[in-house]
C-alpha cells in the first residue's frame, strides 16, 4: 500500500515519520514522506520517496528561529506568520505527493501540517492524525504549561478545576489566528468546520500518541480514537550513527559525562548557554559533552579543558547512555532520549511542548527545571550535583527507562496503520 506521511517542524518531527516510514517499507508497503525541503537529504538516501512540501524552512536562519521560540510570541509567530500564508501552497503540494504514483491509500499527518485535514476531506482517503506530546491534546483534565502563562499551570494545585478555565482561554487568546486555514476551506466549497489549532488537526479515524505513558495518560477529553503508542525513534544522520571519532574516544577515555545540547532548532538560539555549560563544568571538575551544532557562535571563547569534548552532531541513543546527566532544551525528541537512556536531566525550556514537558519529567522525579533567563554556570552546576548527589534521581530515571523499555511504539504504530487501511 501507498502511504504518505507529512509534518513540519525539526528534525524531532520528521526524525519519527521516517522510523515509520522504514519500517513500513520494510513490511513491504510504499511509503512516502511529505515535508520541507531541507529534510531532502536525510530522506532521499534511506530509498524513501520525497515530496516537497511549501513553506521550506531554512535550517541556517538564526532570527527565524529566534523568533519562533520566544517565549511570549512564539507560536503566534510560527502559524500566523510562517505556516498559514503558504497554506495555500501546503495545499497544493501534500494534494501532489497523495494523487502521484496512482493515488495514495493512506495520509498521515502531523499536528502543523493544516492542510492534511483538507486534503483528506476533499479526497476521501483515509486519514490518520499524530501527535508527539501529551501537550497537544490541550486537555483540561490534564492541562498543559502554556508558554506565555506558566502560572495557569501552577493554579491547578491550588484550584483543581483550573483546566477547563485553561482551556478555555487558550481558545479565546487564539481564536483569530486559522481565519486562513477558514478562508481556504471556503474557496474550496467545504464547511468550516472544527477549530484547527485545537480540535480539526485530530483524524475521526485514528489518532497515534507517539509518546510513552509515562509523559501522559488518557483523558477523558482527548479524541475517543486515540491510541499510545509509545515513543518512535530514530535519530540518525541518513543512515549513519557511529559517533564522530573524537567523541568516540574522548568517551572511551574516562567516567561518564554531562551532556549539554539543545537539540536541532534552538540550538539555533542558544544565545550563552554554552559559554555557561562549559563554566559549570569547570566549577564542577567533572567531565563534559557540548553538542553546538553548525553555527559557530556556540563555541565557547574561552578556551575549554582536555575535560570538554565539544561536538556538532551525535546521535542520541548512542550517546545519552554513556553520559551521567544530561542537559537539555525540553523538545520531546531529546527528552524521549534522555528517559529512554535512564538518565537525571536538567531541562532549560523555550517555547510550545517545552515547558509542559519539563514539567512532566520533574513530577517523574527525574529532572530538575530551570528556567533560561536563569540559566548561569553556578546555577547549572548546583542542579547537576543535586542530581548527582541524590541516589533517588538515577533510580528513578532507571525505573522508567525498563517501563519504556516494555512499550514498543514503532511497531505499534505501524499495527494501528495498517488496521485502519483494511478497516
Amino acid at each position: 500500500m501507498r502511504i504518505v506521511l507529512s509534518t513540519f517542524g525539526t528534525f524531532g518531527d520528521v526524525n519519527p515519520l521516517i522510523a515509520l516510514a522504514l519500517e513500513l517499507k520494510r513490511r513491504g508497503h510504499r511509503p512516502s514522506l511529505a515535508v520541507p525541503e531541507m529534510f531532502r537529504a536525510k530522506i532521499e538516501p534511506l530509498g524513501i520517496n520525497f515530496f516537497p512540501v511549501r513553506p521550506n524552512q531554512d535550517q541556517t536562519d538564526k532570527r527565524l528561529v529566534a523568533l519562533i521560540y520566544d517565549k511570549k510570541k512564539g507560536t503566534e509567530y510560527g502559524l500566523r506568520e510562517f505556516l498559514f500564508p503558504a497554506l495555500r501552497q501546503s495545499y497544493e503540494d501534500l494534494l501532489a505527493a497523495v494523487e502521484a504514483d496512482g493515488g495514495a491509500d493512506l495520509l498521515m499527518t502531523g499536528e502543523l501540517a493544516y492542510a492534511g485535514p483538507i486534503v483528506a476531506e476533499k479526497t476521501g482517503i483515509p486519514w490518520a492524525s499524530y501527535v508527539l506530546a501529551p501537550f497537544s491534546f490541550f486537555s483540561a483534565y490534564d492541562p498543559p504549561v502554556l508558554p506565555p502563562y506558566p502560572t495557569l499551570a501552577r493554579a491547578q494545585i491550588v484550584v483543581p478545576k483550573i483546566g477547563h478555565v485553561v482551556s478555555r482561554f487558550a481558545r479565546y487568546v487564539t481564536r483569530r489566528w486559522p481565519e486562513p486555514v477558514y478562508e481556504l476551506r471556503r474557496e474550496l466549497g467545504l464547511e468550516s468546520g472544527e477549530n484547527p489549532i485545537f480540535d480539526a488537526k485530530h483524524s475521526e479515524q485514528l489518532v497515534l500518541a507517539l509518546f510513552s505513558r509515562m509523559l501522559g495518560e488518557p483523558q477523558p477529553d482527548w479524541p475517543t480514537n486515540t491510541l499510545i503508542s509509545g515513543f518512535v525513534f530514530y535519530d540518525v544522520d541518513a543512515g549513519n550513527a557511529d559517533l564522530p571519532t573524537a567523541l568516540e574516544s574522548f568517551l572511551s577515555a574516562g567516567p561518564p559525562p554531562i551532556v549539554f545540547t539543545l537539540g536541532s532548532a534552538a540550538v539555533l538560539d542558544a544565545g550563552d548557554f554554552y559559554e555557561q555549560s562549559a563554566e559549570a563544568a569547570r566549577l564542577l571538575n567533572l567531565r563534559a559533552v557540548l553538542l553546538v551544532g553548525n553555527d559557530p557562535d556556540n563555541i565557547p571563547r574561552a578556551p575549554v579543558r582536555d575535560n570538554i569534548c565539544i561536538a556538532k552532531y551525535a546521535s542520541f541513543s548512542r550517546l545519552f547512555p554513556r553520559a551521567s546527566v544530561i542537559v537539555h532544551q525540553g523538545g520531546v525528541g531529546t527528552t524521549a532520549q534522555a528517559l529512554r537512556a535512564g538518565k537525571p536531566m536538567v531541562v532549560m525550556p523555550y517555547s510550545h511542548d517545552q515547558p509542559d514537558n519539563a514539567r512532566r519529567v520533574r513530577r517523574l522525579g527525574v529532572a530538575k527545571v530551570v528556567q533560561r533567563k536563569n540559566y548561569t554556570a553556578e546555577r547549572a552546576a548546583r542542579m547537576i550535583t543535586g542530581l548527582l548527589s541524590n541516589p533517588r534521581y538515577a533510580g528513578r530515571a532507571i525505573e522508567i527507562r525498563e517501563e519504556m523499555a516494555a512499550e514498543d511504539g514503532l511497531n505499534t504504530a505501524c499495527d494501528a496503520l495498517e488496521k485502519l487501511i483494511r478497516r
